[in-house]
């Protein structure tokens, strides 16, 4: 029992030093806060969702514009049988210019619609940076817990290798049982299994981690140590109204429906003419052999409008068209707005089921799990308790220390998801 001790003692002491040690001793560990700046600072799809907020931005000038004038060079009424610029009258060098001009209206409807596009385009990018930041959090409580799970197993496998050899120098004195040797061995092949699968997924949240940062899958990740934490007590009601107004996705969906709705002005607007405006020169050689004077240049202006003649199969359709878009725009909003509020009160739901846990875990089980221990410690020293149940008590204090990490994650993640879900960057 004395080396017993000695290793649970060895232990604590470890635990004491990791939580001791100065920050600046390890200066490539990975804080929660330098994980979320490098994955807005190099997360791809963060960039290519940033430029196209950036290309959206360029568009509404570019619509509010009138359509480029059309220069022409023509050459009219030259005479084939010589191609003589002299010898008819009417032959001319023609330079002239044309511009359209839409309706009056037309290009404000235009560019107010590519406005609220562009504005819709950046609440997106906003709307991606709240989603990379949830799930840089989700990976990197998972991973905390993994690491803890791992740490807490391995710490297990070395009291149960040194219960092993005490099972088996009882045995061979004669005051022990096989059957005790047998049973601390295949406990600990069942910890030596389960470092297998937590260290599986160790691997997959790493590489989804530095995915998410824009690194390389198989880069290591030293996490820094961490505390529990606090959580923020919610109130499900005004995080509703605070999404309502803040959410940068139902900010996006109402942008494109104002757009959709200038789309719908603008369809009005096309049973109305565009216009065609232009001027021509047309420059003559020769001379008027009537007058024997230099023949005189030639200015034409010309004016021209479409006729929409066809609006039964093309404006009302357009208009028709419009409309239905636009309560296509109104209706996925509405829908988007039932789908905040589901995922607020399934993760305030969440929040609050493992902050109460976590209460339970360390004002019930945590202490009575160690104090169980520490009983059938003692009796196992006055052969009061057997080893079997020893083995049990040590496994489901360690067991129970992996449960309370699992339950300190899963309320982070839940804290994650609830601030993204509210369009907030944190709740607190």
């Amino acid at each position: 029992m004395h080396v017993l001790n000695k290793v649970r003692h060895l232990l604590a002491l470890a635990a004491l030093i990791s939580v001791a040690t100065p920050n600046w001793l390890w200066a490539d560990e990975l804080t929660l806060t330098r994980a979320e700046a490098l994955a807005l600072q190099h997360n791809p799809a963060m960039a290519a969702v940033t430029k196209n907020a950036e290309a959206m931005a360029a568009i509404p000038s570019q619509a509010g514009s009138l359509p480029d004038p059309t220069l022409s060079l023509n050459v009219m009424n030259l005479p084939v049988d010589t191609f003589s610029t002299t010898q008819e009258a009417m032959t001319q060098l023609q330079l002239g210019v044309t511009q359209a001009i839409p309706f009056p209206g037309k290009l404000e409807l235009k560019a107010a619609a590519a406005e609220h596009m562009a504005a819709a385009a950046l609440n997106n990018q906003q709307e991606f940076r709240l989603v990379l930041l949830r799930n840089i959090r989700i990976h990197w409580w998972n991973l905390t817990y993994l690491n803890k799970a791992l740490s807490i197993t391995r710490q297990n496998q070395s009291l149960l290798r040194n219960l092993v050899r005490i099972a088996e120098t009882k045995y061979k004195t004669g005051k022990g049982l096989q059957q005790d040797v047998l049973l601390a061995q295949l406990e600990l092949s069942k910890l030596l299994e389960q470092e297998l699968k937590l260290g599986a997924a160790q691997n997959s949240q790493r590489a989804e981690l530095n995915a998410l940062m824009g690194r390389a899958a198989s880069d290591d990740i030293v996490l820094a140590d961490t505390a529990r934490g606090t959580f923020a007590v919610t109130d499900t009601t005004a995080l509703k109204r605070w999404a309502r107004e803040h959410r940068p996705m139902l900010l996006a969906m109402h942008d494109k429906t104002l757009a959709a709705d200038s789309m719908v002005a603008l369809a009005q607007k096309d049973y109305y003419p565009d216009f065609k405006m232009g001027a021509v020169y047309g420059i003559r050689s020769g001379t008027n052999p009537a007058t024997r004077q230099t023949r005189a240049d030639l200015a034409s202006l010309m004016l021209s409008m479409t006729l929409p003649l066809y609006t039964d199969s093309k404006q009302d359709r357009a208009v028709d068209q419009r409309m239905a878009e636009k309560a296509r725009a109104e209706f996925s909003w509405l829908d988007a707005v039932n789908q905040v509020d589901a995922q607020i009160d399934s993760a305030a739901a969440d929040l609050r089921i493992a902050r109460s846990r976590l209460s339970l875990f360390e004002q019930g089980i945590l202490p009575q799990a160690r104090q169980t221990t520490a009983s059938m410690l003692a009796g196992y020293q006055v052969n009061k308790v057997d080893f079997l149940n020893l083995v049990r008590a040590q496994l489901s204090e360690f067991n129970t220390d992996i449960q309370y990490w699992q339950q300190v994650s899963l309320a982070h993640q839940a804290e994650a998801r609830l601030a993204a879900a509210a369009g907030k960057e944190h709740l607190q």
